[in-house]
């Protein structure tokens, strides 16, 4: 018999193998690996389980210094990591190094999940975790005596980059502004680079690089190992504005900020979802960083690029905070 051999190969952290079997590295390419400063910018930071039936983790930041009022609670940053839902963690020094600086400089409680991943589990089970995720901050993170003398959980963020900021959109299309029970109340939604695709091409993804960092032929892969097989890239987990998607023109959705690359394959998609957004009523700010690529933030969280989109981010968090 012909040994296994390997289909498909994800950054050669994930290995698809012909007889159905899943292979993962525990060894991280070293893009993915980033220095932490000395001391975690002063950001307190501790794992939790929290989801015990599938063994997910969260990451839960506290930064040591609440701002400009010392007395002030924080608001709070739910954040899906990105990676194709295929790979990844919150737990990885790019994703740390990135939630490290959200805490300390915006400043805010940030809670970083782990959702399960593709092809083990395909989609929607990422997104199920998602609204996992924010049902324990309803119902455990909100007793949390760890957390409860710094979060002001009346003021949550939604967020994510790439498959993560994917998972922020269906969070905020399932919960809306008041979906949760309070004190949880959602004010707004932080989508960078979300991870969307489509069965017409768009120009970004015609016109790929073949050194980008996402390249049109690595998302059809990311998409083939994490859609229900047979599905094709309009499924409404992917195209989310797609003709199979539900609208969302009834769905009291808060502010969302969509930020976009210009040297990414989603650019025109990521531009497509705002304005379509818009049309459904929905307050949507897009910005496009000139010159990056996908994820720029996480392959250098220390970046000039990287400072820009927190400030961006910040003032995203402070203007919306008190949001109705």
């Amino acid at each position: 018999m012909e040994p296994p051999y390997v289909v498909e190969d994800c950054r050669g952290i994930l290995q698809l193998m012909s007889d159905g079997t899943v292979r993962r590295s525990a060894e991280l390419p070293a893009v993915f690996l980033r220095d932490i400063p000395d001391g975690d910018l002063g950001v307190e930071w501790r794992d939790v389980t929290y989801d015990q039936e599938h063994d997910l983790n969260a990451r839960l930041y506290q930064p040591g210094h609440l701002g400009a009022a010392n007395t002030a609670r924080l608001p709070v940053v739910a954040y899906f990591h990105g990676g194709g839902f295929c790979i990844g963690s919150g737990r990885w020094p790019c994703f740390h190094a990135w939630c490290l600086r959200l805490a300390s400089e915006l400043p805010a409680v940030v809670l970083s999940f782990d959702y399960r991943l593709a092809p083990e589990h395909r989609l929607p089970a990422a997104q199920e975790d998602g609204a996992t995720a924010m049902s324990w901050i309803r119902s455990t993170a909100t007793s949390d005596p760890w957390l409860a003398s710094t979060a002001d959980f009346s003021r949550v963020f939604v967020a994510g980059d790439s498959a993560g900021g994917n998972i922020a959109h269906h969070v905020a299309a399932r919960f809306g502004k008041t979906g949760l029970s309070p004190p949880v109340r959602i004010r707004g939604n932080v989508l960078l680079v979300p991870y969307m695709a489509g069965e017409t091409r768009t120009r970004a993804e015609l016109e790929c690089l073949p050194d980008a960092f996402l390249t049109t032929k690595m998302s059809d892969m990311y998409i083939r190992l994490s859609l229900p097989v047979g599905a094709t890239r309009d499924h409404p987990a992917i195209n989310l504005i797609g003709p199979e998607a539900p609208g969302l023109e009834t769905v009291a959705i808060g502010p969302i900020l969509v930020v976009s690359a210009e040297h990414d394959i989603l650019r025109d998609r990521n531009a497509h979802y705002a304005r379509r957004m818009k049309e459904w009523g929905k307050e949507v700010e897009l910005v496009e960083f000139a010159g990056a690529q996908h994820v720029f933030f996480v392959v250098d969280p220390w970046s000039e690029r990287a400072d820009e989109l927190v400030r961006l981010v910040r003032k995203f968090v402070v203007d919306h905070m008190d949001t109705e």
